[in-house]
């Protein structure tokens, strides 16, 4: 999985304030673990490090940045640390999706 810096081009969607509560956590603690996250093209990806700071980008979102320069888009993240992010439910409904399934 890339650790590149990721822009998904869809709308941003505003996050629940425990998310953005959660995240204000771990950078006071200084955690440092994995986040997993949707990239630009809705996959599954994952960054390791520490938050430094939250950062609003006008017209794209709020993002995490990373002690590495890695850029997260808030509404994109599935966990944080092991815990759940503002995207968990849209990754969980996708395990929970009949794969071998068919429309006939």
């Amino acid at each position: 999985m890339s650790t590149e810096t990721s822009i998904n081009i869809s709308s941003y969607l505003p996050v629940a304030w425990e998310y953005l509560e959660t995240v204000e956590e771990e950078i006071i603690k200084e955690t440092s673990g994995k986040i997993f996250y949707f990239d630009n093209n809705n996959q599954l990806e994952q960054v390791e490090g520490r938050i430094l700071k939250l950062i609003e980008e006008k017209g794209e979102g709020l993002f995490i940045l990373l002690e590495k320069g890695n850029k997260v888009r808030m509404d994109r993240i599935i966990t944080l640390f092991g815990k759940i992010g503002a995207a968990y439910e849209e990754y969980d409904a996708y395990a929970n999706a009949c794969m071998d399934c068919s429309g006939d």
